[in-house]
């Protein structure tokens, strides 16, 4: 009789401004790199920004854009550059499936939130990030929620993000067992430029975790 097979969390990093550091993220094996396109974020990069950064990623990583209550144009000339969108705001499911590439929707954990309901309602969606809830901030707080508020079981698979470190990483992946975990300022010297060693220690302790 074989052995059941060991889970394997995905692991996304989010925030890239610079090449080398997707170089180096790449190197160490993450799955997915994140561009922000939300003009108001400090880690944010223009479409011109974005091309060279993102034909820097080699095949088998997938590229990600990050958007936060778009117009349809400005996701559409991002669309040549990415292999997976995010939405952070408002979008509804109609919006978010209306550009032919895969999504993932981002939701904050406020306290009324109901993550079932939220699952049928974006039921296209490729994944649920689920992320801390700040009134006015639609993502990159670097604050963790109670992660013992996410069922165990949900119609979607969970992306976990909100305040991950190399320090806790591994105690989230062994309560949550997410699917993926996604982390951007855990991981950075200073907003939008990545630390080479809190990248490789973030990797290594998921990889930890996993083995069990």
């Amino acid at each position: 009789m074989s052995a059941e097979p060991l889970l394997r969390t995905r692991v996304k990093f989010c925030g890239f401004t610079r090449e080398d550091d997707v170089a180096r993220a790449v190197a160490l094996g993450v799955d997915a790199l994140g561009f922000v396109m939300w003009p108001k974020s400090s880690r944010s990069v223009s479409v011109e920004q974005l091309a060279p950064l993102a034909s820097s990623v080699p095949a088998f990583v997938s590229r990600v854009g990050l958007f936060v209550d778009p117009s349809v144009e400005a996701v559409e000339q991002c669309l040549p550059h990415l292999d997976l969108l995010q939405f952070h705001g408002d979008e509804s499911p109609e919006f978010c499936a209306a550009f032919g590439r895969p999504w993932i929707k981002a939701l904050r954990m406020r306290e009324t939130i109901n993550l079932s309901e939220e699952a049928e309602r974006y039921g296209q969606a490729q994944a649920l990030l689920l992320d801390a809830y700040r009134p006015g901030t639609p993502g990159g707080t670097g604050e963790a929620f109670d992660w013992s508020r996410i069922p165990a079981t949900l119609a979607k698979p969970v992306i976990l993000a909100g305040g991950l470190t190399p320090e806790n990483v591994a105690q989230a992946v062994h309560q949550v067992m997410p699917y993926a975990v996604d982390v951007s300022g855990g991981i950075e010297a200073s907003r939008g430029c990545k630390d080479a060693r809190k990248m490789a220690l973030f990797m290594r302790q998921v990889a930890l975790a996993d083995v069990r």
